[in-house]
């Protein structure tokens, strides 16, 4: 007989669910969310969930509990985790994805993200907070996710990324499942869940980086790890090169075009971000790329600076650390360089073609920022001309929506417009959650074409964002001093169409696999997503840069020892 292994026990009795994401705990100087299990792990019968009613039978009358509950995720909402919460009949809560997406929206964000940490609110300007102005529909919001509240939860919830047919998923597997009306007694089918999570409060005094950071975050995605700081990098490019070593003088002035890279979801790693990051630093990079080629680019009388900030989702991690950075000389250019700031928010859902132009009414009350404010608007004005998007102002007393400008204006003052589809209110009605997908900002594709053709057709949202993104370019070179030529500036569609595929779809596809490194082909793959982590740089970062040099580097004489020096290429800037 030959030696036993073991686990073979625990093999047979357990089948592994892969592919799943849990939802996880997260700290930061004062408050927790998210969930854990207990410190051995739960067990409870699986109770399948498709109606309200069967919730209810679970939580009173049910005779085998506690109950691991299998929730259909048309019904996942805050009311129903308040059913859950607090109850010893309830061991745990897995998810399946609602195929379609609810219809009626589904967000875990705050009526106003990151409400607090930008320069409107009740600190900085009382008369403008943005409790005055709910930037997520009401009826939209499922889960107050934000750090002010502890909702934690000592339940595990984990989601299943894939819609099981109820009740066929279980049956598949031979066990019986537990329902209203047909109570099994034996045998039963019991899932485990294991996810307990250790934290020390007095991290952020220990850890170095809270210096820089007075409201940092920790997350606790595994067991094994005992807290782990969300970290990355920002990613950044010039027009004309920077001396990544050396600092601007005060007069060099700069004209900075920024945007987010991540979104967030309840679910770990979980982040799509279609309408949330993907469109607006795609929009971004294609504008990056149409301005770099543009005839007199190089010669501007300013230079631009595009910035991808990562880690936004959690109190504007990224652009907090470059305001920091900035203060501190640790960056080439410092907040005095900054000539004017255009910033692209959410862009993928226009009305009819439509972007509105947001503006701080708080600065605009000093007369040198209003009219530096009346320039930007002019140039966009004038750009939007034969772009195909128009642009509209949403009034002075309009409070400036989230964003990462809001953190630069808590330094300084700086003239700066933030481009949006909104006027008010999203209309992303799954800010922040799983279901912020390709299918939410409309890409689609003709039946039949391969996972190369789809690759190369340019889809009505890449038309779409084509056209921000001339808008955009046209923008810039006239901003940083350019009188003429800016009509024949022109965003490519397949750059456009490609990133979209590439970042939503499927990153493992021939374009990205020719912009990386041998060494890199594992950070490629279906349904990317993009979610800060604790693992730096993330597959988002790697690839972001990758692309940012394709689009708008030059060839240069360099060894290859050179280019892969760790640390020593410019364009990345650390965030924590």
């Amino acid at each position: 007989s030959g030696p036993c292994c073991g686990n073979s026990v625990h093999r047979k009795i357990y089948i592994p669910l892969n592919h799943t994401a849990p939802c996880v705990r997260l700290l930061n100087a004062t408050h927790q969310i998210g969930c854990q299990s207990s410190l051995s792990g739960d067990t409870g019968v699986i109770h399948v969930v498709e109606k309200k009613e069967d919730l209810e039978w679970a939580l009173s009358t049910g005779p085998n509990p506690p109950y691991m509950i299998l929730l259909d995720g048309n019904l996942f909402s805050r009311s129903v985790l308040m059913q859950l919460k607090g109850t010893s009949r309830i061991s745990g809560l897995a998810v399946a994805a609602a195929s379609p997406a609810p219809s009626q929206g589904f967000s875990p964000g705050l009526k106003c993200p990151n409400d607090g940490f930008g320069e409107q609110n009740s600190q900085f300007s009382p008369l403008f907070s943005p409790e005055f102005s709910h930037f997520i529909p009401i009826f939209l919001i499922f889960f107050l996710f934000f750090h002010f509240f502890s909702n934690f939860f000592s339940f595990f919830v984990h989601f299943l990324p894939f819609r099981p047919m109820f009740p066929q998923f279980l049956l598949v597997f031979f066990f019986p499942i537990s329902s209203p009306g047909f109570p099994l007694v034996f045998p039963l089918f019991f899932p485990s869940f294991s996810s307990f999570f250790f934290f020390s409060p007095s991290l952020p005094i220990f850890l170095p980086f809270s210096l820089a950071f007075p409201n940092p975050w920790y997350v606790l995605p595994f067991p094994e790890i005992v807290c782990d700081p969300l970290l990355d990098y920002n990613v950044w490019s010039s027009l004309q090169p920077i001396n990544a070593s050396g600092r601007l003088q005060p007069s060099q002035q700069v004209v900075m075009a920024a945007t987010r890279v991540d979104s967030h979801s309840f679910f770990w790693n979980v982040a799509p971000g279609a309408e949330a990051a993907v469109g607006s630093f795609v929009a971004l990079l294609a504008a990056a790329q149409a301005l770099q080629v543009a005839p007199g680019s190089q010669h501007l009388p300013r230079n631009v600076l595009f910035v991808f900030f990562q880690g936004e989702t959690f109190d504007y991690i990224g652009s907090s650390r470059l305001v920091f950075d900035m203060e501190q000389d640790k960056f080439p250019l410092r907040l005095e360089n900054i000539w004017a700031f255009l910033e692209l928010g959410q862009v993928s859902l226009q009305n009819n073609s439509m972007l509105w132009m947001h503006t701080d009414p708080v600065s605009r009350r000093n007369q040198s920022v209003e009219s530096q404010v009346q320039t930007l608007l002019k140039a966009l004005n004038n750009s939007s001309s034969g772009s195909g998007v128009s642009l509209q102002e949403p009034g002075v007393s309009q409070p400036l929506p989230p964003s990462s400008f809001q953190r630069f204006l808590r330094s300084r003052s700086i003239p700066g417009v933030v481009l949006s589809d909104h006027r008010a209110a999203f209309h992303n009605r799954y800010f922040q959650s799983i279901y912020d997908t390709a299918e939410n900002i409309g890409m689609r594709y003709p039946e039949g074409l391969s996972p190369e053709e789809q690759l190369e057709f340019v889809t009505d949202t890449a038309k779409a964002l084509t056209q921000v993104a001339t808008l955009l370019a046209r923008a810039l070179f006239s901003l940083a001093g350019g009188t003429t030529g800016s009509e024949s500036i022109q965003a490519d569609p397949r750059t456009v169409t490609r990133l979209l595929y590439g970042f939503l779809l499927n990153s493992n596809n021939s374009w990205f696999q020719s912009l990386i490194k041998p060494d890199q082909k594992g950070i490629l793959g279906p349904f990317p997503q993009h979610y800060v982590a604790v693992s730096s740089p993330t597959n988002t970062t790697q690839l972001l840069q990758a692309v940012l040099g394709n689009l708008t580097g030059a060839s240069v004489n360099l060894s290859r020892e050179q280019c892969q020096s760790p640390g020593k290429a410019p364009g990345t800037q650390p965030e924590v």
